[in-house]
């Protein structure tokens, strides 16, 4: 059959604003990839996309069971949308169990796909379900569409000479293409990519190719449904796109940062959920003089990049949560040193192994505080997956200035979410400049434009007898030299006890430890130089701020801009009761911060933990921060945040 023709149906067509659909099945069932070819094609057809990849824990979780449940959400829209989606339109649930899970997300009067045949007896049973929910009118407030999907998929693929357990996982091709059909999504960029995919296994090729043809073919021939939807293209940005999920961008940051820099990448790490598709995408560009290390432990992949950063590269290491707990030591030693270098946490549920595929923001008082003695950090948190480009810039920009580590926030929410990205132009990027002492050469004393730690000896001490050269002179922005290893003239020790300010020397007088505490505090302190002021939109003064923070972002922004729409919320407020902003930066927090939390009556702080940055803004600010946590594994719903705004406005 000619795809083109596929792409036509006879029946009425109705046009839509946007659309959530999930996909839902076992984690053999290909639900991310249905929900990624969505994705692509919705993009390629011009709509604004968000995604919430719903990964079960359990690597190997038996068939057909609760806790092997895999899903995939994708919003996509005609308009701008930031979050994908609170409950959902269409549900494709192909066995019981994942209806069992998800049919609390599926809106009332919704769509629900099921794979009749899957809800036989022993599938009940694993599911932990009494009855069977396609006969007992539990389901009647839905729009339930029952397809044999095993039994047709089978009989499609017939002739591709495939057995029958490769018959039966073609069924996810089966139900994205008759979602494809459902909302008027070209087959074509899906067929493409399952001909190259498969190029080396032609039978695996054509049966997916078929069951996807035969899936559109059933939307168009069924009874069930008697109309598709369209959902016309966004009004983006001009420009050329690509759609990325948070790790991609991350992966991609690093390495435009890397070639802003004139630096060779060297990342150092240990595989580990939601994390590891960083090390996966950076493999895979050699061509750019990337290098990858595998460690064989977490403290080996901190370590390995320390020395990398000592030898001149752009040094990078990445964890989530648990790992970052085994590289807090070797962070220490990266602030002993006055090393530029990247770490990045990539955070899940916890404690422990806690929640290792469900997004959470629980680490933040880990990496400002998680470490021995007084060694503070820069930290910058990813607002979103195409954020997470521009974050890591920003932050290689930070440690080259202030020669410190620096830490990136991102979690498996932002990470694993996917949004079309404007493909920058390479010739509007700054470049990030790096300079390295010379044969030698020395630094002088710092101006005074900036503040200085107070206390103890400042770098008077005489230098290692046989060269002038001071590793820990000062610049006027606090930062040591970056000497490479091997420059006549350089000569210079580094090592993780305390050292005498401007020559390197260890040293145990106690004046000179809290001068170079101070001091190693106040450049940290002195990142608020480098970042921009918070920004406000809405009011700039009134009743509530919603104040969000890394993964937040889109959901606190639907949420204010929501109750704004209705005047302010349910009861008489007003539009200008309610603003809204967010924070990038959350070591130093922006220089304005207390100033903007003082011109409200009260502060919201939605975040997906038990309060965290709202104990830290009430410790510094004084404030009567409202936290608003969550750690049920899942991000905010908007509806959920706009309650609570609606209910302080009161």
């Amino acid at each position: 059959m000619n795809d083109s023709a596929l792409r036509t149906t006879a029946k009425p067509i109705q046009e839509l604003d946007s659309v959530v659909v999930r996909f839902a099945g076992d984690s053999g069932d290909g639900m991310q990839l249905a929900g990624t070819q969505l994705t692509n094609t919705s993009a390629l057809a011009g709509n604004d996309v968000a995604t919430f990849p719903d990964f079960p824990a359990e690597i190997r979780a038996p068939k057909g069971t609760l806790a092997g449940v895999s899903g995939f959400q994708v919003h996509f829209a005609s308009r701008d949308i930031h979050t994908p989606g609170d409950m959902v339109d269409v549900l494709v649930a192909m066995n019981p169990a994942a209806l069992s899970e998800n049919l609390r997300f599926l809106q009332p009067q919704g769509t629900l796909i099921v794979d009749e045949d899957a809800f036989d007896a022993k599938s009940l049973k694993l599911a932990h379900v009494e009855s069977n929910p396609l006969e007992d009118g539990s389901l009647d407030e839905y729009q339930v569409i029952r397809v044999p999907l095993t039994s047709l998929t089978r009989e499609a693929v017939e002739g591709a000479g495939v057995g029958r357990k490769l018959a039966t996982r073609c069924r996810n091709f089966f139900a994205m293409g008759l979602i494809y059909w459902l909302y008027g999504r070209d087959l074509e960029p899906t067929l493409r990519w399952v001909r190259h995919r498969f190029r080396d296994r032609p039978e695996v090729r054509d049966a997916d190719v078929e069951a996807l043809r035969t899936g559109w073919n059933f939307g168009e021939t069924t009874e069930a449904l008697t109309r598709s939807y369209h959902v016309p293209p966004a009004a983006l940005e001009p420009g050329e796109y690509r759609n990325i999920t948070g790790n991609q961008a991350l992966a991609c940051g690093l390495i435009a940062a890397a070639e802003l820099s004139g630096k060779t990448l060297f990342y150092g790490s240990y595989p580990i959920t939601p994390a590891s598709d960083i090390l996966h995408e950076l493999a895979r560009h050699k061509r750019f003089g990337v290098r990858t290390f595998q460690a064989e432990d977490e403290i080996a992949a901190a370590t390995s990049a320390i020395g990398a950063a000592y030898g001149g590269a752009m040094a990078v290491t990445a964890s989530s949560g648990p790992g970052i707990a085994l590289k807090t030591e070797a962070m220490g030693l990266a602030v002993m040193f006055e090393l530029p270098m990247l770490v990045l946490s990539i955070q899940r549920g916890g404690p422990s192994t806690g929640l290792p595929t469900k997004p959470e923001q629980s680490d933040l008082l880990q990496v400002m505080f998680g470490r021995s003695g007084e060694a503070p950090l820069p930290v910058l948190a990813a607002s979103g997956p195409t954020d997470c480009f521009d974050i890591v810039l920003e932050a290689w920009r930070i440690a080259t200035r202030l020669m410190t580590p620096v830490v990136v926030l991102s979690d498996a929410f932002v990470a694993n979410g996917a949004e079309p990205w404007r493909i920058p132009d390479v010739a509007s990027l700054e470049p990030i400049e790096v300079t390295h002492p010379g044969a030698g050469g020395g630094q002088p004393a710092p101006p005074p434009s900036l503040p200085r730690a107070s206390g103890g000896k400042a770098g008077g001490a005489a230098s290692p007898a046989g060269t002038s050269f001071r590793p820990y002179a000062r610049d006027e922005w606090l930062a040591r030299p970056w000497a490479l290893p091997g420059t006549p003239g350089l000569m210079h020790r580094v090592g993780s006890l305390e050292k005498q300010d401007g020559t390197g020397n260890v040293s145990y007088d106690p004046d000179n430890h809290e001068h170079m505490v101070k001091l190693r505090a106040q450049k940290v302190a002195n990142a608020v130089n480098l970042i921009p002021d918070l920004e406000v939109t809405g009011p700039e003064s009134g009743k509530l701020l919603v104040l969000s923070w890394g993964g937040t972002l889109g959901v606190c922004r639907e949420a204010v801009g929501r109750v704004r729409a209705a005047g302010g919320g349910a009861h008489g407020t007003g539009t200008g009761a309610v603003a809204h902003a967010h924070l990038r930066h959350l070591n130093p927090l922006p220089a304005n911060t207390g100033e903007v939390l003082a011109r409200y009556e009260r502060v919201l702080v939605p975040e997906l933990n038990l309060g965290q940055l709202a104990l830290l803004l009430r410790a510094r600010y004084l404030v009567d921060v409202v936290s608003l946590g969550k750690v049920r594994g899942r991000p905010f719903w908007v509806k959920d945040v706009a309650g609570v705004i609606e209910e302080m406005l009161a």
